[in-house]
C-alpha cells in the first residue's frame, strides 16, 4: 500500500460520515434515534405489566371475602402494602426484561421469555384466587409456582445479563414472603 497517496481524515469532513453509514445525518442525530426508540421500548416494557396489575388491583384486589376483615396476626401485610409491593415487583420485573430483551435475550434464549410470561400470568392469578375467590390453597399453589417462575428467571436473566438477575432478587423475596402469608390464610 502506498501511504504516500492517503490522505488524512478530516474529522469535519462531511462527505466520510455520509460513506461510511450510508446516511445523510450526522451520527449524533443517529444516536438520537436510537435513545428514543431505546426509551420508547423501556417505556412499553415497563408500562405492559404495570398496567396489567393496576387493572388487576382494579377489578379484583378489593376483597369482598373478606381480607381485611379477617383475624390475622399482625405481621400481616395491610392491602394496600400488597398491592404497592405488587407494584413494584411488576415494575422491577418489567425492567429485567426490558435489560434482556435489549441484550437480544429472549432471541438467544427463548425459555427467558416463557418464564417472564409464566410469572406475570401467576402473579396476577394469585390476587384473584386469593382474594376475589377466596381459595387459599389454590393460592398458596399458585404463589409456589411464581416463586419457581421467578427463580426460573433469575437464573436465566443473569446468564444474559447480571443486572436483570439482580433485579429479580426482591421480587423473589416478595413471593417466599406472600407464600407464608398464604401458608398462614390457610390455617386462619
Amino acid at each position: 500500500m502506498d501511504s504516500q497517496n492517503l490522505k488524512q481524515r478530516i474529522k469535519d469532513e462531511p462527505g466520510v460520515t455520509a460513506a461510511k453509514t450510508g446516511d445523510n445525518r450526522p451520527r449524533r442525530d443517529k444516536r438520537m434515534v436510537m435513545a428514543k426508540r431505546g426509551l420508547r421500548s423501556l417505556a412499553v416494557a415497563v408500562a405492559f405489566p404495570l398496567s396489567l396489575t393496576l387493572l388487576n388491583i382494579y377489578l379484583f384486589g378489593s376483597s369482598h371475602h373478606g381480607y381485611a376483615t379477617l383475624r390475622k396476626p399482625s405481621w400481616f401485610p395491610p392491602l394496600w402494602l400488597i398491592h404497592g409491593t405488587c407494584m413494584t415487583t411488576s415494575f422491577l420485573m418489567g425492567l429485567s426484561a426490558w435489560l434482556v430483551w435489549a441484550e437480544g435475550g429472549f432471541h438467544k434464549n427463548p425459555t427467558a421469555l416463557s418464564l417472564y410470561l409464566a410469572q406475570l400470568g401467576l402473579s396476577l392469578a394469585w390476587e384473584i384466587v386469593v382474594f376475589r375467590i377466596g381459595a387459599s390453597w389454590a393460592g398458596l399453589v399458585v404463589c409456589l409456582a411464581t416463586f419457581g417462575s421467578l427463580a426460573g428467571c433469575s437464573k436465566v436473566f443473569r446468564q444474559m445479563n447480571p443486572i436483570a438477575g439482580d433485579l429479580v432478587k426482591p421480587c423473589l423475596a416478595w413471593a417466599a414472603f406472600l407464600a407464608v402469608v398464604n401458608l398462614k390464610l390457610v390455617f386462619i
